[in-house]
């Protein structure tokens, strides 16, 4: 059995996909926010004789994730959140608010690799960074999501 060495994904490379009945692929520069965290309690086992506590997982949490790219023309991420938002005399919209987003790192060819796919995506906030005219930034906008599942899917690295 031979062992192949595989470089790691580069933080820059990568790209989001938004399931909902299709397939949406945004580009975003920045994704952070990943976090998932196992309360646990302790307890003593029932016919423990040696009276030592074990931990037992009672609550999964996934902190919120955030997207971030530069404005555009778009409104669909933004649509989004208004759909999950009250209107002016109205609750949310009651069309689909919860989605599946994926994100996919690329390797140094464009290649699939590593995904992390992020279940029941529900837009929760929004931020636009200052305009200031003395810079010259890109004007951004941030995104997040709140989720509550999350798998991570390698890819096998292609052949060659």
């Amino acid at each position: 059995m031979s062992i192949q060495y595989q470089e790691p994904f580069k933080a820059f490379r990568f790209l989001v996909e938004v399931e909902n009945g299709g397939v949406v692929v945004a580009a975003f520069s920045q994704f952070s926010g990943v976090k998932l965290e196992v309360e646990t309690i302790q307890a003593r086992s029932g016919n423990d004789n040696r009276g030592v506590q074990e931990i037992v997982p009672v609550l999964t949490r996934f902190a919120p994730v955030t997207l971030t790219k530069g404005v555009v023309g778009d409104n669909d991420f933004l649509n989004w959140l208004f759909s999950a938002a009250a209107g002016a005399y109205t609750g949310p919209s009651g069309e689909s608010m919860y989605r599946t987003l994926n994100v996919v790192a690329l390797d140094d060819r464009g290649n699939r690799g590593v995904t992390w796919s992020l279940k029941n995506a529900l837009p929760i906030g929004y931020e636009l960074t200052p305009m200031d005219g003395s810079r010259s930034e890109v004007l951004s906008e941030s995104l997040t999501f709140a989720i509550t599942g999350m798998e991570r899917l390698t890819n096998p690295p292609p052949e060659g």
